[in-house]
């Protein structure tokens, strides 16, 4: 870089309360998303936190959602960070963590490469003054931090060890250097894709390379970037004389955490069934992942396959599974903690802001009015105790051992024990219909929501509790219909039956159907959840056994069938399929040769309905002349189009064919065939439907007429 461009690099600039240290910014950005960054810094400057869920829904793009997205937050909000601690984030990027971090840590200091994107991140996070972000090259800045860090970040970065310094052991030297800027009981945390995470072999593109099984074939084309198995990644903490860590599981994965898992506390069966996570790029879909979820589970094999990681080295957080309730209203956003300590497991419920103070203490007053309602049933409720911290309300709730009944479900239905569902479905409308005549009900009584434990049927959760008489039916409806859109493998329980018991009609069903929607839109405030998100933006989904039943199908429907009449007219034995006519999925070449002793020629282009465009075809080198019946006859409708190409060639006719059995003629006799005559076909052939086709027909055969 010249003398003249360094000294126009400031040391350092305020955006707000941000302070951006420039030090040592060469004055490039060597790496950039191009237009989008541009898009991301003018959203930070124009808008408040507060609006970037209704900005990512209208503008539809992956990176807007990717970078301000509040649900990035989740892979560090759960870490026990205090007032008073120091936390360095290496790779802050535009700032989708750095805020979290400011929230619940007395310093932040951030490192990033690009200015671009260390600009955006200071507009959006401006109003906290205990941030600063260095702008250079890693190996540049790090020299001159402390040595005393609470916290040392890496969320997606780890991964680009060789990238940040190179060598023959990058990943180990990158993590020696890091290390040496945490305290002594202080925590070093990476988060990171698994490189043999589930969603690979299920058929997710690698994040970083783009391409298929990358990861899983350990990256035989090379590059920058590599992920590891946990076992990886342990090889290289126990090389750098690690030995206290821990292995967290962030699910779906560390980029939009909702559930984080731990050796603590795994999942359980028919926990994980929110696998459709294809944003930025299409994929295909060589299973369903939950089922194979199921099965590692029972298998005890869940940690090998989890799509990401989340290791602390370090003292170890208290907390062993967190869920977070991101996609709803400020007002009802909820985080739910399982945490032990001195060997006593305790839950708590946490609102995610401010304003969510009053859905706690709602949640506290829902506990001891159900506990009245269902006082000498067969039904217990979930004991709480409403507490406080920093200002906010929480709920404590005594920790409840137990089977889901979801799970009790599924098993009577993996065992095609109907009867034995059914008799749970019963027991279950049986309990929860105790007190009904009362003026409070629990909305969300679902079968997950319901630990079983031997004769102990226990309600876990009751966070939409009002106080309103609700036919129980309704409630067992909803429970039912939820159970089912978890996924299509439970419709074996059958429906039907289930509505006859409970004394459903069509209607109320309908009804009952129409509620469901207005719930949901109650609890999110009309916005996107991330499924919805996914249908919006996310990149295509590709079924490749679709694809060869499909292959299947058509391979009989693609054949093209050359019928001989040399007196006897067409026949069966007096035909044969062309092999390969097809060039690629559409084009069709036929080049025949007839003998002289064939009266007619018949050609069937495909074995269904379809559209055909004629490109070329000549008899012996000469055009046939299409429009004259004596010569050419078709059982479809020619269409007559144009005569003449905008380039002056003549324009030959589409034809098309209602029919599954679609034939073109030749009357050899009309043409002068010799003893050996060659027939050069070449067209485009789409199948339709036979409604469309007919319709097509139609609309021919009415403007012919007029």
């Amino acid at each position: 870089m010249d003398k003249e461009k360094q000294e126009q690099i400031v040391e350092t600039e305020q955006i707000g309360k941000v302070t951006l240290d420039y030090s040592h910014y060469s004055g490039e950005d060597y790496y950039c998303d191009g237009d989008v960054e541009e898009e991301l810094l003018k959203i930070a400057k124009t808008y408040a936190g507060i609006e970037f869920p209704g900005i990512i829904e209208e503008r539809k793009s992956w990176p807007i959602l990717y970078h301000l997205s509040s649900i990035r937050e989740n892979i560090v909000d759960w870490l026990p960070m205090k007032p008073d601690m120091k936390v360095l984030e290496v790779g802050s990027g535009c700032g989708a963590i750095t805020g979290c971090l400011a929230r619940k840590a007395g310093e932040v200091t951030c490192i990033d490469l690009s200015r671009k994107r260390s600009l955006i991140n200071a507009w959006r996070n401006s109003e906290y003054d205990n941030v600063t972000i260095h702008v250079g090259n890693f190996r540049d800045i790090e020299p001159d931090l402390p040595r005393d860090y609470d916290y040392v970040c890496l969320i997606g970065v780890f991964e680009y060890g060789q990238s940040y310094i190179g060598g023959e052991t990058p990943f180990h030297d990158f993590y020696r250097i890091l290390k040496r800027h945490v305290k002594d009981n202080g925590c070093l945390v990476i988060a990171i894709e698994n490189k043999f995470g589930l969603k690979y072999w299920a058929g997710c593109r690698e994040d970083h390379l783009g391409s298929f099984f990358s990861g899983i074939e350990d990256y035989p084309e090379g590059g920058g970037v590599r992920t590891f198995s946990r076992r990886g990644l342990e090889e290289i903490l126990k090389a750098c004389g690690e030995e206290r860590y821990g292995f967290y599981y962030p699910y779906p994965d560390y980029k939009f955490m909702t559930t984080l898992f731990s050796d603590r506390h795994l999942p359980k069966v028919g926990e994980l069934s929110n696998n459709l996570r294809n944003f930025d790029r299409d994929r295909l879909l060589l299973f369903d992942e939950k089922h194979v979820f199921d099965a590692l589970i029972r298998e005890e094999m869940f940690p090998f396959y989890s799509n990401s990681y989340l290791v602390v080295v370090g003292e170890q957080p208290e907390t062993e599974y967190c869920r977070y309730s991101n996609d709803r209203t400020y007002e009802t956003a909820i985080r739910t903690v399982i945490s032990e300590k001195n060997g006593v497991k305790t839950v708590q419920k946490l609102p995610l802001t401010e304003y969510g103070a009053e859905h706690i203490r709602k949640m506290h007053g829902a506990c001891e009015k159900l506990k009245r309602r269902y006082a000498g049933s067969r039904l217990a409720i979930n004991s709480c105790t409403l507490r406080e911290e920093e200002g906010l309300p929480y709920l404590e709730l005594e920790y409840v051992s137990g089977v889901m009944l979801s799970e009790l479900l599924d098993d009577r239905l993996l065992k095609g024990d109907i009867e034995g569902f059914r008799s749970l479905f019963v027991e279950y409308v049986e309990r929860i219909d105790y007190g009904s005549e009362e003026k409070i009900t629990d909305y969300d009584m679902i079968f997950s929501n319901i630990l079983v434990q031997g004769d102990v049927w226990t309600v876990i959760d009751y966070e939409w509790t009002e106080e309103i008489q609700t036919d129980t039916k309704e409630i067992a409806f909803r429970s039912l219909y939820c159970y089912l859109l978890e996924n299509e493998s439970r419709n074996r329980c059958d429906m039907g039956w289930a509505l006859d018991f409970l004394g459903i009609s069509p209607e109320e069903a309908k009804e009952f159907q129409e509620r469901e929607a207005e719930f949901q839109r109650k609890v999110t405030g009309k916005r996107l959840s991330m499924p919805q998100l996914r249908e919006l933006i996310g990149g295509r989904i590709f079924d490749p056994v679709k694809w060869m039943d499909r292959i299947e199908e058509s391979a009989g429907k693609d054949l093209v069938q050359i019928y001989e009449d040399t007196g006897n007219g067409f026949s069966e034995e007096d035909s044969y399929f062309v092999e390969d006519a097809y060039r690629g999925e559409h084009k069709l070449e036929l080049r025949l040769h007839v003998s002289g002793n064939v009266r007619h020629l018949r050609i069937d282009p495909a074995m269904d309905s379809c559209v055909c465009k004629i490109l070329e075809f000549t008899f012996n080198g000469r055009q046939v002349p299409l429009h004259q019946k004596q010569i050419f006859e078709i059982n479809g409708r020619m269409a007559p189009g144009r005569t003449k190409r905008e380039d002056g060639s003549l324009n030959l006719p589409s034809l098309v064919f209602a029919t599954a059995d679609p034939n073109m003629t030749l009357h050899m006799a009309a043409l002068e065939p010799g003893a050996d005559n060659e027939i050069c076909l070449v067209m485009e052939v789409v199948r339709l439907g036979g409604e469309a086709c007919a319709d097509l027909e139609y609309e021919l055969k009415r403007k012919i007429r007029l």
